[in-house]
């Protein structure tokens, strides 16, 4: 295979693997019930007027399954996390006892489960025409060095791996949201 076709199917990879690992990043957002520092990679508190991820004005801690504590690394900012927490709108009440503010992470109910399945598949959708689009792209620069001069044989194989990768790539996607829908419904 030629320099310029091996090219294209490694940057499909690379732009199919992408579309996986922001599929796993947006299920961390996606809480299964159990408490996790992760849940509130979304809030951002507001540090001397810039707006900072919460992981870099606290220390994160989960003492148990259902806790999540937060010990702000200056006392004066207790009330800005909780307020950041609060407008973050991801359906958490924190307490502040002066020294740490605790969210007690509630069960999910059924309706909330199924709510949340709902959103991982839409999410799962949205990496699956990442993929696509990526097939998509290959495809036309492959078509494109076909009319270039390079040999049909050459471009319908490019065009089979390229396939053969979306395939395998749709199938992680399917393995991933199978796994996170359990993890969701699991009571």
């Amino acid at each position: 295979m030629t320099e310029e076709i091996e090219f294209i199917l490694d940057s499909t990879q690379e732009s199919m693997a992408g579309s996986i690992s922001h599929l796993e990043k947006s299920f961390l957002n996606i809480r299964a019930g159990k408490a996790n520092p992760a849940m509130l990679g979304s809030v951002f508190v507001d540090y001397y007027g810039a707006a900072t991820p919460l992981s870099q004005v606290s220390n994160i801690n989960v003492p148990d399954a259902r806790t999540i504590t937060l010990q702000p690394y200056e006392k004066k900012m207790l009330q800005p996390i909780e307020k950041a927490i609060m407008v973050a709108n991801i359906g958490f009440n924190p307490m502040n006892n002066g020294d740490l503010i605790i969210i007690s992470v509630p069960p999910l109910t059924e309706e909330r489960r199924r709510d949340l399945a709902k959103q991982a598949k839409s999410e799962a959708e949205d990496a699956k025409v990442g993929i696509r689009n990526a097939r998509k792209d290959a495809n036309t620069e492959i078509k494109k060095l076909e009319k270039e001069g390079t040999s049909e044989d050459i471009c319908k194989k490019a065009e089979e791996e390229v396939q053969i990768l979306t395939n395998s790539y749709i199938k992680k996607i399917d393995e991933h949201l199978a796994h996170k829908e359990a993890e969701i419904m699991k009571v």
